[in-house]
């Protein structure tokens, strides 16, 4: 299995951005698809974006389409959130995956996952 650690994560006004980071541990890193999901008071963890091992192939929730960008270093063992234009309603606790896999059009966490980051956005 792969740990994960995220960071990145505090308080911002609503427009800000923010970049989350995690770091991986474990030489089988490379191989998976990592994605990223969130936790808002009282909801459900929802997808938010997801790479592939490469990085060739990325997907996004449509919440996070044309404001977020995942990327990954896999020489770092590192995978990054970058979220622009916040708004809160992405006040969530964010959390890395580490397997992340889709099936249809819905999206699904792995095995291993990290701690989280808290999220929040103010007006």
């Amino acid at each position: 299995q792969v740990q994960l650690v995220e960071s990145g994560g505090g308080l911002v006004q609503a427009g800000g951005s923010l970049r989350l980071s995690c770091q991986a541990s474990g030489r089988t890193f490379s191989s998976y698809t990592m994605g990223w999901f969130r936790q808002a008071p009282g909801k459900e963890r929802e997808f938010v974006a997801a790479i592939t091992w490469s990085g060739e192939l990325t997907y996004y929730a449509d919440s996070a389409k044309g404001r977020f960008t995942i990327s990954r270093d896999n020489g770092k063992n590192t995978v990054y959130l970058q979220m622009n234009s916040l708004k809160p309603d992405d006040t969530a606790v964010y959390f890395c995956n580490a397997g992340t896999r889709g099936l249809g059009k819905n999206w699904y966490g792995g095995g291993s996952w990290g701690q989280g980051t808290q999220v929040t956005v103010s007006l």
